[in-house]
């Protein structure tokens, strides 16, 4: 069964359009790595009535948007394949620079997840 690995980041609004490049080019270098999907989303309807919304856990600065991301993979261990050759990837290193991240890293929240419900 696949695998997938989650992000859920604050991005001011000011930079989601650098965030979206960002990522456009970070999309296209993990797909030619082998992942399977790579997606990236911007929260839209986040005044839910039920549960806690995601500003409101994430505490969300005032400007800042949540983004939900996830790239699927054949198995954690094409995951672990893919992610091996994504960080040795050249063109990652101009992606990375702290300095000119369009988001908070501190405040990402990452991890691996096995699939229970593919329906």
């Amino acid at each position: 069964m696949s695998y997938i690995d989650g992000f859920l980041l604050p991005v001011p609004r000011k930079n989601l359009a650098a965030y979206k490049r960002m990522a456009a080019k970070a999309g296209k270098i993990w797909r030619e790595h082998g992942a399977l999907e790579y997606r990236e989303c911007a929260g839209d309807d986040l005044n839910v009535k039920v549960g806690l919304p995601f500003p409101k856990q994430m505490k969300l600065k005032p400007g800042e948007i949540p983004v939900f991301s996830w790239i699927v993979y054949k198995s954690k261990a094409h995951r672990d394949a893919v992610n091996a050759k994504v960080m040795k990837d050249p063109r990652m290193s101009g992606l990375c620079d702290p300095k000119e991240m369009p988001f908070d890293v501190k405040r990402m929240a990452y991890g691996g997840f096995k699939i229970l419900v593919d329906a």
